[in-house]
């Protein structure tokens, strides 16, 4: 009886070593994969695998399938990377110069707002998120101590809000800031920003600006609008005429800076003469934001405000709703101003275009 409870303690006490065993290589297991310096190597073996295609530009990168944007922190430098070299590889065209280049004017810098204390510039997309991006820099700047206490009235009111512009400064101070800082910008579909732009300034009009309906409106639809009998207020067929017409600069001229919600990011941001750090898509800003913050070594300061689900998604259904009765012949015209905002920055030309 002795000899089988002796075997009994011997079974019991192997059974708990193997058990031992298992649980410390699990532990093991799960500290090798949290390992961030593992993460980081294997990122670098990544961004190291890009191979070069004989099918495409000169300079220009191709990029396995596999290692295509999915919204993954893994693949995030790739993308990024990917998005600077496409810029890069279209302001090299000279068929698209036109299109593709603009001067650094006052009207530029204008839009580019300033963070000296974290060594920052941020050039202002209107249509694209840009509201909460200025409540994350006024933080930044210090004007208030965080984005919940920033009151909406404040955040475009430049003489409130602590945000200077680059325009503000000397010639020399421009260029050392223009070399020396990280720099960004976001961008999203050229043709659902105009579609946003249309209806937050002539259909909602939610920061009450009466200027865009009773002034902007009326001087659009009293030069583009077809049937002059018609006393409906502004329309988008209306306002994609204008935005189409080669000679819209004049109608520009006299709605001053009011036309930042729909001139284009090349207009706004001069993308090839300035070296941007980071180029964001509204799409994937749920990733982008994040990556924005941590590139500009701000991530342990400041976070970018709660995003909505789905907000950002493209809507095809919507700018296809909206260009439903507008004639190919002013679609295409309006593509044609805005296709150095499609090539830069790799949106596809609408499908109803391709047909």
């Amino acid at each position: 009886m002795f000899d089988n409870m002796h075997h009994q303690w011997l079974l019991l006490a192997a059974c708990f070593w193997v058990i031992l065993m298992f649980m410390v290589a699990s532990k093991f297991i799960t500290l090798t994969f949290k390992d961030p310096d593992a993460y980081s190597a294997k990122q670098e073996f990544l961004f190291l695998t890009a191979v070069p295609d004989a099918g495409r530009l000169p300079g220009e990168t191709h990029f396995p399938e596999e290692l295509k944007p999915t919204g993954k922190m893994l693949v995030e430098p790739l993308v990024y990377a990917q998005r600077l070299e496409l810029m890069r590889n279209v302001c090299r065209e000279d068929a698209l110069r036109n299109l593709s280049h603009t001067a650094v004017s006052k009207f530029v810098l204008d839009r580019i707002f300033v963070c000296d204390k974290h060594k920052i510039l941020f050039c202002q997309t209107p249509k694209v998120g840009n509201t909460q991006w200025k409540k994350v820099l006024i933080v930044l700047n210090g004007a208030f101590p965080s984005i919940e206490e920033i009151p909406e009235n404040v955040v475009h009111d430049h003489e409130k809000n602590g945000l200077p512009r680059l325009s503000s400064f000397s010639e020399a101070e421009i260029q050392k800031r223009l070399k020396t800082y990280f720099k960004f910008f976001i961008v999203r579909d050229p043709f659902e920003r105009l579609i946003s732009a249309f209806k937050d300034k002539f259909v909602h009009n939610p920061r009450f600006e009466p200027w865009y309906r009773h002034e902007i409106a009326p001087g659009i639809i009293r030069k583009y609008r077809r049937n002059r009998t018609e006393t409906r207020g502004i329309q988008f067929e209306d306002f994609v005429r204008y935005l189409g017409d080669p000679n819209h600069r004049w109608l520009d001229l006299q709605f001053g800076d009011h036309i930042i919600h729909w001139v284009t990011y090349v207009e706004l941001c001069a993308p090839c003469e300035i070296t941007y750090s980071v180029v964001g898509h509204h799409e994937t800003l749920e990733d982008d934001a994040p990556y924005i913050l941590r590139e500009a070594g701000i991530d342990h300061l400041v976070a970018y405000p709660t995003i909505p689900l789905g907000i950002t998604a493209y809507n095809r259904t919507k700018v296809e709703q909206y260009f439903l009765g507008i004639s190919k012949r002013d679609i295409r015209r309006l593509y044609a101003r805005f296709e150095g905002d499609f090539k830069l920055f790799g949106y596809q030309k609408p499908e109803f275009l391709l047909n």
